[in-house]
């Protein structure tokens, strides 16, 4: 007896497509959708779903952002049946999207390939404006701390010991479904530009609101409010509820997400983010 090979269509498979997508985050809820509050989640799977209505979108992120956190470098990525060439969905989409998110690029992956878990690290950049003076240009991009000039050297030296793989439990806040705190800092940088800090950190995940309780202990020891010995037990030891302050979303970006394989161009990759510069320091007064 013949067997009988069942053909597949395999133009009716669905298709993995991913983003590299920028996003102003000031009045949105969030990546993540809410019931309610608008998020970037809620806005791109809108935009996609009026392009290929025959199916369920759901969009995966390389990691959730929160509320007023911007992105400059997020990575998603989704599942159609829509024929659209790859490159297509980038202007198809930013022509049905608010003017605060934009699709850089689109491009279709390895169908086993995944925004979050395929990731081998996240970079984020956090502002803090340190001059005297308000700066509306700089009022939804960075934290203001203007009454003490920050101690940019001493803030180095906070950071030099968070390197490599530990439990960051003390910077995580409440609400996390973690299983644990345990996470791998690759790289951290501090500079100082004028009236500008400007902290880059990367690691291969961060925990839920970690950045923002670091930044915020961060500038405690700048402005010589926390020595460098408690900032160091405080997170060696987990004294989670010693750390108070957590630093404004408004200052955080998350600029880059990295993969072992070459996903997207290569000038699309980096940090589209521009660092601003001031040409003058006037610190604050004593």
């Amino acid at each position: 007896m013949e067997k009988q090979f069942l053909k597949i269509d395999n133009s009716k498979l669905p298709r993995r497509i991913a983003l590299n997508i920028q996003y102003e985050g000031t009045h949105f809820c969030g990546w993540q959708r809410q019931s309610d509050a608008f998020s970037v989640q809620q806005a791109l799977e809108e935009a996609i779903a009026s392009l290929d209505p025959f199916r369920p979108i759901k969009t995966v992120a390389s990691g959730r952002t929160d509320a007023g956190v911007h992105a400059s470098g997020q990575v998603v990525h989704f599942d159609c049946s829509r024929q659209i060439p790859s490159y297509r969905w980038a202007s198809a989409l930013n022509g049905r999207l608010p003017q605060t998110v934009r699709v850089i690029e689109a491009v279709e992956p390895p169908k086993d390939w995944h925004a979050c878990y395929s990731a081998k690290f996240r970079r984020y950049r956090y502002t803090i404006y340190n001059g005297r003076r308000p700066n509306l240009f700089l009022t939804n991009w960075s934290w203001h701390r203007y009454r003490i000039h920050l101690d940019e050297s001493l803030m180095r030296k906070a950071l030099e010991g968070i390197v490599g793989t530990h439990d960051f439990g003390a910077f995580e806040r409440a609400g996390s479904q973690r299983a644990h705190s345990f996470t791998t800092i690759q790289e951290v940088q501090l500079e100082r530009n004028g009236d500008l800090l400007i902290l880059e950190i990367q690691a291969s995940g961060f925990l839920y609101g970690m950045v923002r309780l670091l930044v915020g202990q961060l500038v405690s020891v700048g402005e010589h409010k926390l020595s460098l010995k408690i900032f160091e037990k405080r997170w060696k030891e987990k004294r989670r509820s010693e750390v108070k302050e957590s630093a404004p979303a408004k200052g955080l970006c998350l600029i880059r997400v990295g993969y072992s394989e070459k996903i997207f161009s290569e000038p699309m990759c980096f940090d589209s983010a521009p660092k601003f510069l001031l040409n003058t320091s006037n610190p604050p007064s004593p």
